[in-house]
C-alpha cells in the first residue's frame, strides 16, 4: 500500500466513536423522516376538524418544498463552514416549527409550522449524509448507508402508525410535541459526539445570488405543479406565470453559477455522467414513492373503513421489506463492492408495485394491498441509498456535502411534485367525481365535502358511503398507473451507469478543480487511485 498523503484522514475514527456519532446522525435523521409521514394518517381527521379539505395536499407539500428549498444551502455552506454548528441549527428549526403547528388553531398556522419544520429537516437529511462521508470511506460506507435507508423505511410506517395513534388517544397535536424530546435527544448528541475536521477553505464567500434564484425557481415550479388544474386551470395566466417565472429564474440561475466563486450548485457536477443518471432517476422515484406515501394512509381509511392506527399498521409490510432489502444491500456492497445491478433491480419492482396499486378496487381485500405494498417497499430498499452512495463515490469529500445535496435537492423536487401533483390530481378527480355521483350534495348527511372525516362516513347511509368510498378509489388508482412511465425511465437511466471501483480511503486532498475535467480522464485517475491503494 502506498504512503497516505498529508490530506488524507491521518487516522480513521475509532468504530466506537463512529457508532456514537452515527446514532446521534440517526436520531435527527428519524425526526425529519418521520414528520414527511407522520401526518398522513391523521390529516383527514385535522383537515376535516379545520375545515380545510381543499387545503390538504399543502400540509405534507409546505414541509418538503421548504426542505426541498434549503438542501443545497445546507450542504455548500457545511463544505465551507463545517457541518456541527449548521447541524444543531437544523435541529433548533425543526422544534420550532413543532411547536408553532402544535399551538396552531387553523389551517393556516398549521402550514406555516410545517413550512418551519422543512426548513430544519432539509438539513437533517443532508447533514446526516454528509457527516458519514466525512469519516467512513465510500466502501465501508454502505452498511451505514444500508441502515440510513432502514431508518428511513422505519419511519415511512411508523410515521403513519404514531400519526393514527395519537389522532385516536391523545389528539393529532402529538405530531408535533413527540419533536421536542427527539430534537432535545439528537441536539444532545451532535454536541458530544459529532467531532469533525474544519473545512480547509481560505475564504468562504455565500453564493446568496445563486441561493435566492433557486428559492424561486423550485417554488414557482412547485406551486405551478400543485395548483394547476385544481385552484387553477392549466391555462390561467397565473399558472402559466409562475412557470415561465421558474424558466427565467432556473436560466438566470445557470448564469450566476458560471461566474459564481463558491456556486451553492457547481455546474462542474453535471459533467459526471453517474452524478447526472442517479440525480435524474432519484427525481423520477422521488415522484413515484411520495405520491403514494402521501395518500395511501388516507386511501385504507376511507376505502378499505379501517381507523387510523390500522391505516399505519397496514403500511408494515412496505417497511418491512424496504428495511430488509435496504440493510441486505447495504452489507453486500461492503462485502463486495458491487451496487450497480442493486438500484436497477429496484426500478423493475419500483415499476411493477406502481401497476399493481393501479388495479386496486375498493371492494378487493386489504392484504392484497399490503402485499403491492411490499413489492414497493422492496424496490425502494435496493435503491434509494445506493444512489446516494454513487454520488458521493463520485466526488472528493471537499464537495462531498455539495454534491449529496445536490442529488437529494432532485430526488426532493420529485417528492415535492409527486405530493403535489397526485394530491391536485386526487383532489380534483375526487371533487369532480362527488359532484357527479352526488348531485346534491351530503344533503341529510349534515356536512360537506370539505369536512368530511373516516369516522364521518362510516356513519352515513350504506348507500351514500359505498359511493363515496368508490369515489375515492376511482379517483387515486388511475394516478398510480401514470407513474409507472416513470419507474421504467428511472430503469433505463440506470441501466448506463458506470460501476466504478468503490474508495478505500477519505482524501482531503484533491481539491474540487479536479472536476473539470471530463468523465473518460476522471475515470482514468480513479482506477489508477485504487489499483495503488490495494
Amino acid at each position: 500500500m502506498t504512503p497516505m498523503s498529508p490530506g488524507a484522514t491521518p487516522q480513521a475514527p475509532d468504530r466506537r466513536h463512529i457508532l456514537l456519532m452515527f446514532v446521534g446522525l440517526m436520531t435527527a435523521m428519524l425526526l425529519a423522516a418521520l414528520d414527511q409521514t407522520i401526518f398522513a394518517t391523521a390529516l383527514p381527521t385535522i383537515v376535516g376538524e379545520l375545515d380545510g379539505v381543499d387545503h390538504m395536499l399543502w400540509v405534507t407539500t409546505a414541509y418538503i418544498l421548504a426542505g426541498t428549498i434549503v438542501m443545497p444551502i445546507y450542504g455548500k455552506v457545511g463544505d465551507l463552514i463545517g457541518r456541527k454548528p449548521l447541524f444543531i441549527i437544523a435541529i433548533s428549526l425543526f422544534m420550532v416549527g413543532s411547536i408553532v403547528g402544535g399551538f396552531s388553531q387553523g389551517m393556516t398556522e398549521l402550514i406555516t409550522g410545517r413550512a418551519i419544520q422543512g426548513l430544519g429537516g432539509g438539513g437533517l437529511m443532508i447533514l446526516a449524509q454528509a457527516i458519514i462521508a466525512d469519516v467512513v470511506p465510500a466502501r465501508e460506507r454502505g452498511r451505514y448507508m444500508g441502515v440510513m435507508g432502514g431508518v428511513f423505511a422505519l419511519a415511512s410506517v411508523a410515521g403513519p402508525l404514531l400519526g393514527g395513534y395519537f389522532t385516536e388517544s391523545i389528539g393529532w397535536r402529538w405530531c408535533m410535541w413527540i419533536n421536542i424530546p427527539l430534537g432535545a435527544i439528537a441536539i444532545t448528541s451532535a454536541a458530544l459526539f459529532l467531532r469533525l475536521e474544519r473545512p480547509r477553505r481560505a475564504k468562504a464567500r455565500i453564493d446568496v445570488p445563486g441561493m435566492m434564484l433557486l428559492a424561486v425557481a423550485s417554488a414557482s415550479f412547485v406551486l405551478a405543479s400543485s395548483w394547476g388544474g385544481h385552484t387553477y386551470a392549466w391555462g390561467s395566466w397565473q399558472i402559466v406565470g409562475l412557470f415561465a417565472l421558474a424558466l427565467v429564474a432556473g436560466v438566470t440561475f445557470v448564469r450566476v453559477e458560471r461566474r459564481a466563486e463558491e456556486p451553492i450548485m457547481p455546474l462542474y457536477l453535471f459533467k459526471q455522467r453517474n452524478f447526472v443518471l442517479t440525480t435524474s432517476a432519484g427525481l423520477l422515484t422521488g415522484i413515484a414513492m411520495f405520491g403514494t406515501l402521501a395518500y395511501m394512509p388516507t386511501y385504507l381509511q376511507m376505502v378499505a373503513g379501517v381507523n387510523a392506527t390500522d391505516a399505519g399498521l397496514l403500511m408494515i409490510p412496505m417497511m418491512g421489506s424496504m428495511l430488509i432489502t435496504s440493510v441486505g444491500s447495504g452489507r453486500f456492497v461492503t462485502r463486495t463492492g458491487r451496487y450497480k445491478f442493486l438500484p436497477v433491480v429496484g426500478a423493475v419492482f419500483l415499476a411493477s408495485a406502481m401497476f399493481l396499486l393501479s388495479t386496486m378496487s375498493w371492494s378487493q381485500p386489504v392484504w392484497l394491498t399490503c402485499v403491492y405494498l411490499a413489492v414497493m417497499g422492496i424496490g425502494l430498499g435496493l435503491s434509494m441509498q445506493i444512489m446516494v452512495l454513487i454520488v458521493q463515490n463520485t466526488f472528493p469529500v471537499s464537495v462531498v456535502g455539495t454534491a449529496t445535496a445536490a442529488n437529494n435537492y432532485f430526488r426532493q423536487i420529485g417528492a415535492s411534485l409527486g405530493a403535489a401533483v397526485v394530491g391536485s390530481l386526487f383532489t380534483s378527480r375526487l371533487l369532480d367525481l362527488l359532484s357527479q355521483r352526488i348531485p346534491g350534495g351530503l344533503g341529510g348527511a349534515g356536512s360537506d365535502v370539505n369536512s368530511l372525516t373516516p369516522a364521518a362516513v362510516q356513519q352515513l347511509p350504506t348507500a351514500l358511503r359505498d359511493v363515496i368510498v368508490s369515489s375515492y378509489n376511482d379517483a387515486l388508482t388511475p394516478v398510480y398507473l401514470w407513474m409507472v412511465p416513470l419507474a421504467l425511465g428511472s430503469l433505463v437511466l440506470l441501466l448506463f451507469v458506470k460501476e466504478k471501483p468503490l474508495a478505500t480511503r477519505i482524501d482531503r486532498d484533491e481539491t474540487p478543480e479536479s472536476l473539470q475535467t471530463d468523465d473518460a480522464e476522471r475515470e482514468m485517475a480513479y482506477v489508477s487511485a485504487r489499483r495503488d491503494n490495494n
